[in-house]
């Protein structure tokens, strides 16, 4: 593959490009802020931005908004995460200007109606009250925030009922400019186009594009303390996750971690967790772990969904396989194996093309460059057993250990 392009607007947004030889392309507005980013008394404000910014702009109704890439065959969303916010578009790559202008135009030029605002409160009701009818997505929910306990990066990224009531068209406005810095933006490209033609309609559409020098506020989480809750809830099984406080984006841990990970509970069906638990047992139909890094800490967490008098049980196996991993390093030929799978599951992911999109966007981002595959693959070669080994003692020490469990009578 053809190394990305990366270039500075005037303005001083980064722009990522990777050249791909096919028919559909992508690209996206990348902005380094999310839910933690709110104020105390905006709770919710990040996501309920990504959704008004579908609601108008100076030039354009929800509707044409809408039907803007719709009618040529592409699509326009967007989403938001703890640290980020996306508004992406999937298109043939003859739209790459249709596509650039739009998210341009969303992105800076959005109006944000009263009356669109009032409508779209409606629309994260529906959404917050969907969360409630899932328990096995609503307990990660609940588990972050007593995690991280009274800090931004704990609370729920769709807000509450409450909070949501409070937002007007200031408050989106304030979000938008405070968060909008030059620092903080990446475009992010992966298609068929001519690279000056590329620059020349990110100048147009976002070169000229005045942004606030405003830095990001942000306070690092402290004083982690154990917990074990029980929530009795109205359903028909038990919601269980266990996990812990990890390591963040640049610790030199986290590739480790990341591969234990994938050991213990990641997304291969051959997983210590699933062949224990759901194929040998058969007491689960869904048991996974997952490790999130974020940009000054993280969270590794274990998921299990079970029948009430199989929850014991399937404690006692979780913890087999972690004590497994804490006293005995994993075996030449499991290592192995271990760093085939992973290798072979990131190179996969490099077979589609928004992939590839969003990983240089937050590459970019968070380190300032973009790795090879080949550097990448190198660093997972170079973790060795006894590296894994001290990783799963100390993050999977069970003092360390928290739990929620979701029950019910």
């Amino acid at each position: 593959m053809v190394e990305p392009i990366i270039f500075t607007l005037k303005n001083g947004i980064r722009v990522v490009h990777q050249p791909l030889d096919r028919e559909v392309a992508h690209c996206g507005l990348l902005i380094g802020a999310g839910s933690r980013d709110e104020k105390e008394n905006e709770h919710g404000l990040a996501h309920f931005l990504e959704h008004c910014f579908f609601k108008g702009t100076k030039k354009r109704k929800t509707f044409h908004i809408l039907s803007r890439l719709d009618a040529v065959g592409g699509e326009i969303n967007a989403f938001t995460a703890k640290e980020e916010t996306w508004v992406h578009g999937s298109f043939l790559k003859e739209h790459y200007e249709r596509t650039i202008e739009l998210i341009a135009d969303i992105a800076f030029d959005s109006t944000f109606p009263e009356k669109e605002i009032v409508k779209e409160k409606e629309v994260i009701l529906d959404e917050i009250n969907s969360y409630k009818d899932s328990p096995s997505e609503m307990i990660f929910e609940d588990f972050d925030e007593y995690l991280f306990n009274n800090h931004p990066i704990g609370r729920t990224i769709l807000g509450t009922e409450k909070s949501l009531k409070k937002f007007n068209s200031k408050h989106l406005l304030n979000f938008r400019k405070r968060n909008f810095t030059a620092e903080n933006l990446i475009f992010a490209s992966a298609g068929k186009i001519d690279i000056d033609k590329l620059k020349y309609y990110m100048e147009k559409y976002f070169g000229e594009q005045k942004l606030s020098n405003t830095p990001l506020d942000r306070t690092a989480f402290k004083g982690y303390r154990p917990f074990e809750k029980v929530e009795i809830k109205d359903i028909h099984q038990v919601h269980y996750v266990m996990g812990t406080k990890a390591y963040d984006y640049h610790d030199k841990k986290r590739p480790g971690l990341s591969l234990l990970n994938n050991v213990l509970g990641g997304p291969a069906m051959n997983n210590r967790l699933s062949l224990n638990i759901r194929e040998k047992h058969g007491i689960a139909y869904h048991i996974d772990s997952t490790y999130a890094p974020f940009s000054d800490t993280g969270v590794f967490s274990i998921y299990l969904g079970t029948d009430k008098n199989n929850l014991e049980k399937s404690k006692k196996l979780i913890w087999k396989e972690i004590n497994t991993l804490r006293e005995n390093p994993l075996s030449v030929r499991h290592l192995h194996e271990a760093k085939k799978q992973i290798i072979g599951q990131i190179a996969l992911a490099q077979d589609s093309g928004g992939a590839i999109m969003f990983n240089l966007g937050k590459s970019l981002l968070l380190f300032n460059r973009i790795d090879s595959l080949e550097y990448i693959f190198s660093k997972v070669e170079e973790i060795t057993s006894k590296q894994l080994q001290d990783i799963a003692q100390e993050v999977f020490d069970p003092k360390r250990m928290s739990s929620l469990t979701y029950s019910y009578k």
